[in-house]
């Protein structure tokens, strides 16, 4: 993982914060379930588009820590939503060769959940295509906050000094190992915030926010994002004119 300067027209890795399934529903007078409903439709429709295009990572924003608040009702048809995908979507996950994963505190989703959804992360862990990374009960500070620990154990048990800690381990012991760092951050339904998301991974992204709520958003909305993406400057720190006098490769 990590910067590479470079500015490919299609990201390697795509994030997105689903946005907007209960005020989408609610403003068609409609019980907020419904737009959970409607979201896992564009769920489905995103994952085969990305899928298609060729991306190495697609991680999804599906439940935060913070979603545990809301009312027991909506948690409880968020879980079997979640459960419904995992076993609807099972075939077309191994024949299209996509790598599940999970990322969060798994060990706090209810075993109806939890049991199908490991397996899954075990069925699929050597396919070879496109990485399809859920955030489950996910929140970026205590994901830091876990690394840390790790870090600390192992200087603690003499096994690690702390000047060897460097970003690179850090990355290492996040719960995205293993996978590039996205390079577009997507929000839906229009709110200007990261909201505890990938903090650390998304330093260098570009982000691209859009007014439609996550329950209309399909292939012609992530197209939008794609294309704003390929249209943009990524210089990493560095000035438009640097990236312009890079030398070209020589020829032998």
């Amino acid at each position: 993982m990590g910067d590479s300067g470079s500015n490919p027209r299609t990201p390697r890795h795509v994030a997105i914060i689903m946005d907007g399934n209960g005020r989408w529903a609610e403003s068609r007078g409609l019980p907020r379930v419904k737009g959970h409903e409607e979201g896992a439709r564009s769920v489905r429709a995103i994952v085969r588009e990305c899928r298609k295009r060729g991306l190495d990572a697609l991680t999804l924003y599906s439940f935060s820590t913070e979603n545990w608040r809301r009312p027991k009702a909506e948690v409880g048809a968020l879980m079997t939503l979640l459960q419904q995908y995992v076993l609807q979507e099972r075939r077309e996950i191994l024949d299209n060769q996509i790598r599940l994963k999970a990322i969060g505190q798994i060990d706090r989703l209810p075993l109806f959940v939890r049991l199908p959804l490991q397996a899954l992360v075990r069925e699929s862990a050597n396919n070879t295509g496109m990485t399809l990374n859920l955030a489950l009960s996910y929140g970026a500070r205590a994901e830091i906050v876990s690394a840390m620990r790790e870090l600390a154990e192992q200087v603690r048990r003499g096994r690690l000094q702390p000047k060897a800690i460097d970003e690179a381990m850090i990355s290492q012991h996040l719960f995205t190992a293993g996978l590039p760092d996205p390079d577009l951050l997507i929000r839906t339904s229009g709110e200007l915030r990261v909201s505890n998301f990938l903090l650390w991974q998304i330093a260098y992204a570009e982000i691209y926010v859009t007014d439609v709520a996550w329950p209309d958003f399909r292939e012609a909305e992530l197209e939008e994002a794609l294309a704003s993406f390929g249209s943009r400057e990524r210089r990493f720190g560095k000035t438009g004119r640097q990236l312009a006098q890079r030398p070209q490769e020589s020829v032998s």
